[in-house]
């Protein structure tokens, strides 16, 4: 476990709670609440004495169903006998799920760079080898980079699309190839879907299990917690080969039992309203959004940023010496405003933060960039 990197938000946290009214850009949160219906669902929960005891493993089938229809109307993903689908307790343990699944003890497992933080810890929790490979300078992938990597200890390649930490969303082409370099190379290809209804620009989020001949060696991971407004009511869900399924549930029933049944009936209500909830929200986010890339853009001389069309998140190139952790620490005690250090997310070449509005509102992210413009000037352009 001491190999295993800290958990970088509640150490910005701490720092943002020693700093009064520091303004976070830190943690990738939305602003809105769940739908009422899912709250109307909770009453249902309560009403029935029955619900207070474990729920089956792989989640309750009123959910299961909910699930199987959102994939085949919003993924193009179709559950046959050659998949199952899942619940688990938020998109993170789907991941873990998957990696205990698929590995033994010092096999090999590609993330991308920038990667999402708690996908190395996992990986390295299982006692195996993160590889580490390099996008472009887009942070897009590069097929090629990726089949290099692979050795005869890989075990998984991990694609993240619309992107955390950099907003980037993997066209389809991409994401095709990848799927089809894990099929040809014997290996699983584990994709996070945790953001797909955020895009943006006309941009269009992939499900590579909704190709043909895919669901022997694909793993979907989902969550709610974006998209729902969820982040506390621990919810995702994970579509995996059939062959899978019995590892799976033996990895969940020992460290979970069952996903709460409470928030289950929570998602059966939310996703009876569907990807038009967040389409709702996504209007003024997306408003957000262009505030956000045109405070940045009146930077260009102290950073860049590659377009981020997916997702609520901006990982900005700052031209400086300073170490990452070091600026952001200067930006909450000297200006009140939080980021969070490009290092977390593996980039180790230059000084990137990641920003993001999900957050914010159009009253609020005025100050917010403003705090961040203003601190970003004073620390790197004085």
């Amino acid at each position: 476990m001491r190999m295993v990197q800290t958990p970088v938000i509640p150490v910005v946290g701490r720092l943002i709670r020693d700093n009064p009214g520091t303004i976070s850009l830190g943690q990738g949160v939305v602003s809105y609440p769940p739908p009422p219906e899912a709250l109307e669902a909770v009453a249902r929960f309560a009403a029935d004495p029955a619900n207070h005891t474990y729920g089956p493993v792989e989640g309750i089938p009123p959910l299961l169903e909910a699930i199987r229809g959102k994939l085949a109307v919003d993924n193009g993903v179709t559950v046959t006998d050659e998949s199952r689908i899942v619940v688990t307790a938020g998109g993170n343990m789907a991941f873990a799920n998957a990696v205990l699944a698929v590995t033994d003890p010092g096999d090999e497992v590609i993330l991308l760079e920038p990667y999402y933080f708690n996908h190395r810890m996992a990986v390295t929790i299982a006692g195996c080898r993160p590889v580490v490979v390099p996008t472009d300078a887009a942070y897009q992938p590069v097929v090629s980079r990726i089949e290099a990597a692979i050795t005869s200890r890989t075990r998984a390649v991990v694609t993240v699309s619309p992107n955390n930490p950099s907003g980037a969303v993997y066209p389809e082409a991409t994401l095709r190839a990848v799927n089809a370099l894990c099929r040809e190379r014997g290996v699983y290809h584990v994709h996070d879907e945790a953001y797909e209804y955020f895009v943006y620009d006309g941009a269009r989020s992939f499900s590579p299990a909704s190709a043909p001949g895919t669901a022997g060696h694909t793993i979907s991971l989902f969550s709610l917690s974006k998209s729902y407004g969820f982040a506390s009511w621990r919810i995702g869900y994970m579509v995996i080969p059939e062959h899978l399924f019995d590892a799976v549930c033996k990895i969940q029933d020992t460290i979970l039992i069952c996903p709460p049944v409470v928030s289950q009936f929570a998602a059966v209500g939310a996703m009876g309203v569907g990807k038009a909830y967040c389409d709702r929200h996504l209007i003024e986010l997306a408003r957000v959004r262009v505030l956000v890339l045109d405070a940045l853009a009146g930077i260009s001389d102290l950073g860049e940023a590659p377009r981020a069309e997916g997702a609520f998140y901006v990982l900005l190139r700052v031209r400086t010496n300073l170490d990452p952790t070091a600026l952001v620490e200067r930006l909450v005690r000297e200006h009140r405003v939080a980021a969070i250090p490009g290092t977390t997310f593996g980039v180790e070449s230059g000084c990137t933060v990641r920003i993001a509005y999900g957050a914010l509102t159009r009253q609020t992210v005025a100050e917010g960039l403003g705090r961040l413009v203003r601190g970003l000037r004073a620390v790197v352009g004085g």
